[in-house]
């Protein structure tokens, strides 16, 4: 039992440089490459611009004039007393109706604003998913550093194992240190193989992100220690406020409906339309032309220019929610960004420092005899302890500052 758990801890070790270090055939990626390819790949970006080219499309049907309206009739003409003429007869009309100006330029604001909400949607969309692209890359550096950190503590509780085993069979120690040795190295061995495994997880969910494009093996360039810098908390509000997409989806459906409101208040007024006809029979024409007023009696539209205020307080209540809701995670995310940032710094300058003296301070005695392998092992576990603390604490550094930045719109 104690030889076959050694042997797959020594083969685990042996597999674990293909594992952790980049394979020659693998290409590498930089983040800004990712982002690049997410870019021009991912499907759902390619609706989100379909959906602004619609926009446009709205815009330039709110743009055009009324067709003329052209009415053509052809009979006979019958006579009723004796000596009256008859033969064909043709009447052509054609009417036009007068564009109203201001209903015009309200029609064309409200699809220019529309225009711009769904801009601000696509912009926003596309920040949501770089930002979890970012995630997702520095999910993936996390796991590759925990295979290196298992790596190192496999090696170590490996070499632990065959120095307890040469003491114990020379009567130095007694047989429980190799028991323990041996419940450590397959400790050991399980961590390594789960840290293998969430590699491959972050990988595809990586790849997910970024689309088809990105071939299945890869790698990525990068490093979970940068420190990026974060503007104060007051210069951060007053920036989402001013940049976020989501907000200014949500100011410019406010103003579609501002002029959405007006529009359908001015359709009340009578519309004008222009119309030339000409009237030919055997003996005549008779050309005439003249103004069609539709007089707006029976309807009023009260209807439409209810459901248009309603729309527009609905409009005015999610700009007003989006705010709050913007400012609140801002300041949720900046406090967990300064949480991670006082974790790292009191792990990276003392509490890890501490952790790996006074893990030599354990080997050593251990190595003279003066202390059991108990002790030797319980400074290793807040060695490893305080290194994955670390670790956990610069990821989640770096997903608060993808945060913030989401929020700030600079992805």
């Amino acid at each position: 039992m104690l030889r076959k758990s050694f042997l797959a801890a020594a083969l685990l070790l042996a597999a674990f440089p293909a594992l952790s270090a980049p394979a020659a055939a693998a290409p590498s990626y930089s983040l800004q490459a990712l982002r690049d390819a997410a870019r021009a790949n991912h499907p759902s970006l390619e609706a989100a611009r379909a959906l602004v080219e619609a926009g446009r499309a709205q815009v330039t049907s709110a743009g055009a004039y009324p067709n003329p309206e052209v009415e053509f009739l052809a009979g006979r003409t019958h006579a009723r007393v004796p000596g009256a003429s008859t033969g064909g007869a043709q009447s052509l009309a054609v009417t036009q109706r007068i564009d109203n100006p201001w209903q015009r330029e309200a029609r064309l604001d409200a699809a220019g604003f529309g225009l711009d909400a769904r801009q601000a949607e696509r912009r926003g969309f596309e920040n949501d998913l770089l930002a979890r692209l970012e995630q997702r890359f520095f999910e993936l550096l996390r796991r590759q550093a925990e295979v290196r950190a298992t790596k190192e503590d496999l090696s170590l509780a490996e070499q632990i194992r065959s120095k307890v085993a040469v003491r114990v069979d020379t009567g130095e120690s007694p047989r429980y240190e190799l028991i323990k040795a041996d419940t450590e190295l397959l400790n050991a061995q399980k961590s390594a193989e789960s840290a293998v495994l969430r590699v491959a997880q972050a990988r595809a969910g990586l790849r997910a992100l970024v689309g088809v494009g990105l071939p299945v093996e890869f790698e990525v360039e990068g490093s979970l220690t940068r420190s990026p810098v974060v503007p104060p908390l007051d210069d951060l509000r007053a920036e989402v406020l001013a940049r976020n997409p989501d907000l200014a989806r949500s100011q410019a459906e406010v103003r579609r409906a501002e002029r959405q409101l007006d529009l359908e208040r001015l359709r009340r007024h009578p519309e004008l339309a222009l119309k030339v006809a000409e009237d030919r029979d055997s003996e005549m024409r008779n050309s005439r032309i003249g103004v069609t007023l539709s007089v707006p009696i029976w309807d009023r539209r009260q209807g439409p220019i209810a459901e248009a205020g309603a729309l527009l307080a609905k409009s005015r209540s999610e700009q007003s929610a989006q705010e709050l809701a913007l400012v609140q995670a801002l300041e949720t995310a900046y406090r967990q960004y300064e949480i991670a940032r006082t974790q790292v710094i009191a792990l990276e300058n003392g509490i890890l420092r501490e952790a790996e003296a006074a893990l030599k301070v354990a080997e050593a005695a251990y190595r003279f005899g003066e202390r059991g392998i108990l002790d030797y092992l319980d400074a290793q576990r807040v060695f490893r302890a305080a290194r994955n603390e670390l670790i956990a604490a610069r990821y989640e550094l770096q997903l608060a500052v993808i945060d913030i930045e989401r929020l700030r719109a600079t992805q």
